[in-house]
């Protein structure tokens, strides 16, 4: 069945169960097990149905091998290539280095600021550095790990830094799950380790998304369960956080979502298809000895998330188009869900906006975004917009009217962005990797405002889409042609429309994530942005710094070039790195502070100042351990 037929399918059968669904109904919610007695008997029950499910595949299987072996052989069958499957800020806040989706929800990187210092995290250990009073001088390093554990097997990829506390979160395979590492910063930047804790998660990596928050001293995770029916006690993977100790035991392990914690919806699990409790933990960072609490709820193992100021939205998929979104409260109040249709993108095809509502774009086709997931994801799009009083116990559908259809096939590497009023995609195409005298398709930038059913716009581009920023109420989109890097200004106003672009010869993305980009405004559609690069026949890798960071200058949408500054070339220092010697997370990052500009290139550090229009290198530093 096409994608097209697909989703008319959907969206018709959604029609008759969603007449009810409307905001004058009655407000509910899920309704949590009502005791640890119901929660083990429907785990039982779904036990036994995995059970028996497994009987009836070994059986069929020994049909099936009789069967070929009475048979005589039959000829070749033509090879078919098999389809992929369908996959008010504060003053504080102005100074931030990280590139947020949302004002006021910190996201987990690998270099925040505290007072005078940049807090770095990389390859295993923290680095400080003192940039206040116009230094730049590295201050100290600590291992991003409990002393006397043995990190092999982790990786240390998130941190976040709250007061004096510098949280680290990791994941690692040999000690049960997501690890967070506490440490205290004083004001000279000086850095001591306090505890580290240990959440029960299966891996939380995304290569769109980050695993952790912070709004306020409330450190959010989201983290994702799969129940092994096949075990003996599955309560022994369900929610829970332990101390770590030199002797920490898998007993240690103390749940943390009780039974009156997890909810479900009315519809039938699927144990042969993977049941996974997602599951969302507030952390207190105000207590210097941490306290955590969870809410899990039972769903199928596909799942994009976003965090709103407020709540963590969940979207949980299966069999490809048959979802359902979760509304999980951070004052861990009940959950609340919708059945729906699709499948988004990853987080950025999330919007709680002001006004009340939902907005989620979507693909007819996906499986999440754990892994690489997200750039994966087939069929017709559309954009839902759902009021939030809609949201109930599960058993109501988002009505088949708040499905808008929209243009573009929802292809390998989709980019979409929420900016202002107007929701923004695009496909990168060919990722540019094309000779410069081979013709390049034009791409189209679809502009959609997304709180009105007004016609949507699709702007010609000479380059791919492969990513999309906010440059204040307007927007900015990146991708390649051919050998080129282009940076094309959209105005949003009434209408959206291209404004200028700037071309940089012979270049390439250095750094896919979202965090790689840094728009630093300064005035009325005046401001700053920075993005690694690479040369043109440069392959971004895990084990390399990005060549360059790259700055424009943003006048009323006139992009103009700055300068770059550029790594070091030779070899990489021998840092005798022992956890972590990867960088999932990338390496390189524009910064903006206090009126300076710094490139965060691998283990260099490197201050340029604006002179004569122009960005020049002042001086760099080495923040590199000795190696052991």
């Amino acid at each position: 069945m096409s994608s097209a037929r697909t989703i008319t399918l959907i969206l018709s059968l959604l029609l008759s169960a969603a007449s009810h669904a409307a905001g004058t109904a009655p407000r509910k919610t899920l309704a949590p097990f009502a005791s640890e007695q119901a929660l083990s008997n429907y785990l039982r029950q779904l036990q036994a149905r995995q059970a028996a499910l497994q009987r009836e595949q070994r059986q069929l299987q020994r049909a099936t091998a009789q069967s070929m072996a009475a048979a005589p052989p039959a000829a070749p069958a033509p090879m078919v290539a098999k389809a992929a499957p369908a996959p008010a800020a504060s003053a504080e806040a102005a100074e931030s280095v990280t590139n947020v989706q949302t004002t006021g929800v910190d996201e987990g990187g690998i270099v925040k600021l505290h007072g005078k210092h940049l807090v770095i995290l990389r390859r295993g250990k923290l680095f400080t550095v003192q940039v206040g009073g116009n230094a730049l001088q590295p201050v100290a390093s600590l291992d991003a790990f409990a002393p006397g554990a043995d990190p092999s097997g982790s990786w240390y990829d998130e941190m976040l830094v709250d007061g004096d506390t510098v949280a680290v979160i990791g994941y690692s395979y040999s000690r049960g799950g997501t690890e967070i590492g506490l440490f205290d910063i004083n004001a000279d930047g000086k850095l001591a380790y306090r505890a580290t804790y240990h959440l029960r998660s299966n891996d939380y990596y995304s290569s769109r998304n980050y695993a952790s928050r912070l709004i306020g001293s409330k450190l959010v995770f989201y983290s994702p369960l799969s129940l092994d029916f096949r075990r003996g006690d599955i309560f022994g993977g369900f929610p829970a956080l332990r101390r770590w100790r030199p002797d920490a035991v898998p007993s240690d392990f103390k749940r943390i979502a009780p039974a009156t914690h997890i909810y479900r919806t009315d519809d039938e699990l699927e144990p042969g298809n993977g049941v996974t409790l997602h599951t969302v933990t507030v952390c207190d960072l105000a207590q210097r000895d941490m306290r955590c609490a969870a809410t899990a709820v039972m769903g199928p193992q596909g799942r994009v998330f976003y965090v709103s100021g407020e709540s963590v939205f969940v979207w949980t998929t299966r069999r490809g188009s048959d979802s359902g979104v979760f509304r999980i409260p951070l004052d861990g109040s009940a959950p609340s869900a919708l059945k729906v249709a699709g499948a988004p993108v990853d987080q950025f095809s999330f919007l709680e906006s002001g006004d009340g509502h939902l907005n989620v774009l979507l693909r007819a086709e996906g499986q999440g975004d754990a892994m690489w997931d997200g750039a994966r994801g087939r069929g017709d799009m559309a954009l839902l917009r759902v009021p939030l009083a809609s949201f109930s116990d599960g058993r109501d559908s988002a009505p088949a009217g708040s499905y808008r259809p929209l243009p573009g096939g929802g292809g390998y590497g989709l980019q979409n962005r929420y900016v202002g009023a107007y929701l923004l995609y695009g496909n990168p195409g060919n990722a540019g990797r094309r000779k410069a005298d081979q013709a390049w398709p034009r791409q189209p930038l679809y502009a959609v405002r997304w709180a009105d059913a007004g016609s949507v716009q699709a702007l010609s581009l000479p380059h791919g889409v492969e990513r999309i920023e906010a440059l204040g109420d307007d927007a900015v989109v990146i991708g390649a042609q051919g050998r080129d890097l282009h940076f094309s200004s959209i105005r949003l106003g009434p209408q959206a429309a291209v404004a200028t672009r700037y071309i940089r010869a012979d270049a390439a993305q250095g750094e896919s994530r979202s965090h790689g980009f840094f728009y630093k405004p300064q005035a009325q559609n005046e401001g700053l942005l920075g993005l690694p690069i690479l040369g043109a026949d440069e392959r971004p890798g895990l084990n390399r710094s990005a060549a360059s960071v790259l700055y424009l200058r943003n006048s009323g949408l006139t992009l103009t070039e700055l300068g770059a500054l550029a790594a070091r070339p030779g070899p990489a220092p021998d840092d005798g790195c022992r956890a972590s010697c990867v960088d999932w997370y990338g390496n390189a990052r524009p910064l903006f502070l206090q009126g300076r500009v710094f490139a965060l290139l691998g283990y260099e550090l490197v201050e340029g100042a604006l002179r004569e229009g122009q960005i020049r290198e002042v001086r760099r530093i080495s923040y590199a351990p000795a190696a052991r």
